[in-house]
């Protein structure tokens, strides 16, 4: 196991720890799926590998494991993928925006306050109190530029 999957693993646990909730075996495995992941993992893709390591484990097991990593806030739910990425600083809750590559799948976590105050503000000014904020970027990122300009 690398560096950044034990680190994201420890802070998981600490996390938990601090909040008095468990981090129990099957979320813990799930949460270093993701962490593992090269780029945002469905459901059913992380259902399939924990099948391939454990006894029977369905669908909804998997979703409730998400479930409590996504209220935990260990993980984010990137929407237009139906599938789920690592928080890259889960001991600060936080409004998240994420860019994506269209060609790659490749997902960064962006962290702008600015971005969430002025939404905010925008939907105060048009009458709405905004509960939830869903930003997603998409576009190539510079390694699949490179290779597009190496063709």
């Amino acid at each position: 196991m690398n560096g950044r999957i034990e680190q994201g693993l420890h802070m998981a646990e600490r996390c938990c720890a601090a909040r008095g909730v468990k981090l129990t075996p099957l979320r813990r495995r799930v949460l270093e799926l993701i962490l593992n992941a090269r780029q945002p993992v469905g459901a059913y893709l992380l259902l399939g590998q924990l099948q391939g390591s454990r006894e029977k484990v369905g669908p909804p097991t998997v979703y409730r494991a998400l479930e409590f990593l996504l209220e935990q806030k260990l993980i984010h739910r990137i929407e237009s993928l139906n599938a789920y990425v690592a928080c890259v600083d889960a001991d600060h809750p936080h409004e998240s925006q994420f860019v994506i590559c269209t060609d790659c799948g490749s997902t960064e976590e962006l962290h702008d306050d600015g971005i969430v105050e002025s939404l905010r503000r925008h939907g105060r000014d048009l009458g709405y109190e905004i509960s939830r904020q869903i930003v997603e970027l998409r576009g190539l990122c510079a390694h699949c530029r490179g290779a597009e300009t190496r063709q």
